[in-house]
């Protein structure tokens, strides 16, 4: 159960986990990004979940076709930054101010709201700042410097001009035979086995497109 939860949970950042060890899934060319998001549209209405769309730049509309949704990043955000440096900021104060260190300044209270405005609104800003970033790096599954598909010396091309779709074996709908038809069928061409050989296998000669690699999702 706790496998299965995880395997979803990595599966949502775009972390696919190779079938019996080693077939990552099937990697597909197409020869333009309108060719690419009719592709990943169509592999979506067939029931595939587990699936990314890689290109040199964002495509419009990709987001849509993958059935990606809005962004959870403002969200999660909200109650992981936001309310945290709000009322970090706001207990920091008061305790200084009425408890650790309390002054008697012209009988002014020992905290009040007005003056302590500054500082919430600072720690604020700063900790959303933090859980956003934070966040975002996490939902995308970063930083990721090794990926099976960098074993792939087409894939190099996915940041000049080349237009990629792979389909991951971790799909239940996933098989090597009636997958590679529906991506031949769609225009997919340059088919190929990823297979997950681990990081030690990383060649110098794919190792830079781990550096640079362009995801639409």
């Amino acid at each position: 159960m706790l496998k299965e939860l995880l395997r979803s949970l990595k599966a949502s950042m775009g972390i696919y986990e190779a079938r019996d060890g080693s077939i990552y899934g099937l990697l597909a060319e197409f020869s333009d990004p309108a060719a690419l998001l009719h592709a990943a549209r169509q592999v979506r209405k067939a029931g595939y979940r587990h699936f990314d769309a890689h290109s040199p730049f964002p495509i419009h509309g990709m987001d849509e076709a993958m059935g990606l949704g809005n962004s959870k990043v403002a969200f999660i955000t909200f109650f992981t930054g936001t309310i945290a440096g709000f009322a970090l900021a706001w207990w920091m104060q008061w305790w200084m101010g009425a408890v650790d260190y309390p002054l008697n300044i012209s009988g002014k209270p020992f905290f009040a709201l007005p003056p302590s405005v500054p500082i919430i609104f600072e720690l604020t800003i700063l900790f959303s700042a933090l859980a956003g970033v934070a966040t975002m790096l996490a939902l995308n599954g970063l930083p990721r410097p090794y990926n099976p598909l960098f074993y792939s010396k087409n894939f190099m091309r996915v940041t000049d001009d080349g237009f990629f779709l792979v389909v991951a074996a971790s799909d239940p709908k996933f098989d090597p035979t009636a997958t590679r038809q529906l991506l031949e069928q769609l225009g997919g061409y340059n088919i190929e086995v990823i297979e997950d050989r681990g990081e030690e296998d990383v060649t110098p000669a794919t190792a830079p497109a781990a550096e640079a690699a362009v995801t639409t999702s």
